[in-house]
């Protein structure tokens, strides 16, 4: 039976699956890239990862996305969180799976800039999806973080 709707509202925004990589060095740091010129949010800085293609799972469309943007075959990639962004462009899902051993040489094939980043992060502004994980990932290593000092905004 179809869904009913209040005249004049918006019918419900179907939601973007994307896989999104954590990569995590054994020192820590983690790795962050600036996000292609002409895509939304052209220039700021995220963890690699992209949509999930129909019949993928999060781990296959993972390990394709990071072939395809930085040239690097990963290995096992279990989902650690799912969170949702609401963005004025999509309503995404992300699934943020921490990936810790990779293989071959990063190549930054759709022109983006990557960093390895400690804490404090020196990079901004982030994406704004990724401030959540970035405030977990944070708490787990005992450090303090304030997004304020990534430029944060909606």
């Amino acid at each position: 039976m179809p869904e009913a709707q209040t005249p004049g509202a918006q019918p419900a925004r179907k939601h973007t699956e994307v896989a999104v990589g954590i990569l995590m060095r054994t020192d820590g740091a983690l790795l962050l890239s600036t996000r292609p010129a002409g895509k939304p949010y052209d220039g700021y800085w995220e963890f690699p990862g992209g949509k999930i293609e129909a019949g993928e799972t999060v781990e296959e469309a993972l390990r394709r996305e990071l072939i395809e943007e930085l040239g690097v075959t990963i290995g096992s990639a279990d989902v650690w969180k799912v969170t949702e962004h609401d963005y004025p462009h999509a309503l995404v899902r992300l699934h943020w799976c921490k990936v810790r051993e990779w293989s071959g040489d990063f190549e930054m094939r759709e022109g983006q800039t990557m960093a390895w980043q400690h804490w404090p992060l020196t990079v901004s502004p982030v994406l704004p999806g990724a401030i959540p994980v970035l405030e977990w990932l944070a708490e787990e290593r005992g450090v303090a973080f304030d997004p304020a000092s990534l430029n944060y905004q909606k």
